[in-house]
């Protein structure tokens, strides 16, 4: 704490500020945080275990995660190596033409190239498909197609003319020179074209901040009503290329960026076959390179500093605990749960869920903006919300664990070569899914990572092993700091299930108009309240983009409002805990509110910050602090904040 600070002017200062003096953002990082520091800690656990020798207790799934930590961490092999085998790998895609000088011609058409990326690499390149849960019956697979990731975090860096446009342009024919290119002159001159084409691109996507209604991007149609609609690609080639078989013209497709879809298309066609190759294949090396080390390291030093402020690379061990984790997370969580997780954790975290759960509910009574039957239905999702917790129970289980990389192939000796058959095996599990059902009760996240998640689809709200440690949770903190920390935490991820994309799902998953009309413009009164406060933020001068991380915001505050509430009616049925020593000043709903705002402890560069503003959902941490603070009466209360100050301002957001 600083306890200079006033925690009526500033609470993040107040509770932050010394925790911030004391953690120096290190060289490698661009931000340091709490959310870090624990992710530290659990990484250290991680290498720990993957370097003991393999034992009689290691399944045949354990060991390939081992394997591939060794194998990443064989500088001397990847050194031996270098870029033959990459080089062979864009030879067999048609190469790489800002490395062949004039003498380039096309191989494959662009269809095919993208559909073999897809197949044999498992990356998106022009567009992102995958075979999935379809949104309006969540109990079927199907295959979908939206806007792919551009190649810098955030379509503002390409529309607005930066700095950062030049150090990628700059990276990019940095790479080609390491790949033959004939000199940097030339590789610049040729990839110019690239920027242009990829600069089209990110003109022709959607902001993220225009994506949230998803009701209204989606839309479904058979193939052959797809091929109508957007003549200028061969989507039927582009499926066969990734499914192995032509598929049936009544194939149903859900696209989430048609309008991209079709520009991304004539952008292709007009586009010359040599740029559109040169940008694919930068985009597949540009992935490919970021595991290999020395020149190819040094190649990106100056881009990663523009972009994030970052002078050098983590330590080795640090990314290769990093990609084990996620690639073969589940089998790496399994030695994590052996001997770091409480099981009492599990239990205390069912009965938190029950009561911030009921909470919710109350609240939910008490809305004044929400008409009978849809609190009714809105009540009825909360109550069928599955929550998961830990992990799951088959990694306990050594032959289960096991078929679930059963034919993925791991080499201790070649770290490049198990990242491209992780993609090729990713891509063919997920073809797999293709007109099955959805299996409602499989994870999609690793044990071992600090983080939550609710997933409309099923209904789930996820807590990993990870994020169940100090500062979030502890059996031997007082119940106002576990309320304040995982409690949060908790509340967050249930009031996504209501926000403003989780709204759109019903309580099996399914998107669907479940609101009465009128509900439905009460909330999107109640929503630009929060909007309009988020957007009057800001950070160095930057200005928080109130509509794109609406959906966070609204959890933020719907989560610290339930969390405080359960914790109140704890206290009311248990009584108040013994004050911790050293604190005997302060009192628990002061704890409460201290915990919860020491969670987003920390500090980003200014390169880091201008990042975050421009491409996450999420507001920068002390506004994620600020914002939902403000609107709590109690916290004012609790820190007698007068009306009108900046942290008790008159006018509030409240929506759950």
């Amino acid at each position: 704490m600083d306890v200079t600070a006033d925690p009526c002017d500033n609470f993040f200062q107040f509770a932050c500020g010394n925790w911030n003096k004391k953690h120096m953002i290190p060289e490698d990082r661009a931000s340091i945080s709490t959310f870090e520091v624990l992710s530290d800690q659990i990484q250290i656990t991680l290498k720990g275990l993957l370097e003991e020798p393999v034992g009689n207790s290691d399944s045949e799934a354990t060991k390939k995660a081992k394997d591939f930590y060794i194998s990443c961490m064989n500088l001397s092999a990847i050194r031996e190596q270098g870029a033959v085998p990459l080089q062979k790998l864009i030879n067999n895609l048609g190469g790489w033409p800002v490395t062949q000088g004039f003498n380039w011609s096309p191989e494959l058409s662009v269809e095919e190239l993208i559909g073999r990326i897809r197949a044999e690499l498992n990356m998106g390149v022009l567009l992102e498909l995958w075979v999935g849960p379809d949104d309006k019956n969540s109990s079927v697979n199907i295959i979908q197609v939206d806007q792919m990731q551009l190649g810098l975090p955030s379509r503002d860096y390409f529309l607005n003319a930066s700095r950062e446009i030049h150090a990628y342009h700059m990276y990019m024919s940095e790479l080609a020179v390491l790949f033959n290119a004939t000199n940097i002159t030339f590789a610049m001159e040729d990839l110019k074209k690239v920027i242009e084409f990829e600069t089209s691109l990110a003109n022709a996507s959607l902001p993220e901040a225009d994506r949230h209604d998803t009701s209204a991007i989606y839309k479904k149609q058979t193939l052959s009503s797809l091929e109508r609609d957007i003549p200028e690609f061969n989507w039927k080639l582009y499926f066969k290329t990734f499914v192995k078989t032509e598929l049936p013209s009544d194939e149903p497709i859900v696209s989430y960026a048609f309008p991209y879809l079709r520009d991304m298309a004539l952008i292709v066609k007009t586009a010359e076959p040599r740029t559109v190759q040169n940008y694919v294949i930068w985009r597949v090396l540009m992935e490919l390179t970021s595991h290999l080390i020395d020149k190819f390291q040094e190649t990106k030093i100056e881009f990663r500093q523009v972009l994030m402020g970052v002078t050098s690379e983590r330590e080795r061990w640090h990314q290769c605990v990093e990609w084990t984790n996620k690639k073969v997370g589940m089998a790496l969580g399994a030695l994590f749960i052996r001997e770091n997780f409480e099981p009492m954790a599990k239990e205390t975290a069912q009965e938190m869920i029950s009561n911030i759960r009921q909470a919710f509910i109350e609240l939910l009574d008490e809305n004044h903006w929400m008409d009978g039957p849809t609190r009714k239905v809105a009540r009825h999702k909360a109550l069928k919300m599955n929550e998961r917790i830990g992990y799951p129970e088959f990694i306990t289980r050594s032959d289960e664990l096991n078929k679930e990389y059963l034919n993925l192939t791991i080499s201790q000796t070649d770290f490049l070569e198990n990242i491209v058959n992780f993609g090729k095996w990713k891509a063919t599990q997920n073809l797999g899914k293709l007109r099955k059902p959805v299996n409602k009760d499989k994870w999609s996240m690793e044990p071992a990572v600090v983080n939550a998640f609710y997933d409309p689809n099923k209904n789930d709200i996820v807590f990993p092993a990870g994020i169940l440690q100090p500062l979030f949770y502890s059996q031997y903190f007082p119940k106002s700091l576990n309320y304040g920390g995982i409690g949060v935490v908790i509340g967050h991820e249930i009031t996504h299930g209501f926000d403003d994309k989780g709204r759109q799902f019903d309580s099996e998953g399914n998107l669907k108009e479940w609101w009465d009309n009128s509900t439905i413009a009460s909330f999107r009164q109640q929503t630009q309240c929060i909007i309009d406060q988020y957007t009057s933020y800001t950070l160095n001068g930057l200005r928080i983009n109130g509509k794109m991380t609406q959906g966070e915001n609204i959890a933020d505050n719907g989560g610290l409002k339930q969390a405080y509430r359960a914790f109140k009616k704890w206290e009311r049925d248990h009584g108040t805990e013994p004050l911790l020593p050293g604190l005997e000043m302060m009192t628990h709903d002061q704890y409460f509110y201290l915990n919860f705002a020491q969670i987003w402890c920390g500090s980003m560069r200014p390169e880091d910050l201008l990042n975050k503003i421009r491409s996450a959902v999420h507001s920068p941490a002390p506004i994620r602090v600020l914002g939902p603070l403000s609107n709590s009466e109690e916290f004012a209360k609790a820190y007698s904040c007068p009306i009108g100050s900046t942290m008790n301002p008159r006018e509030k957001c409240s929506i759950w």
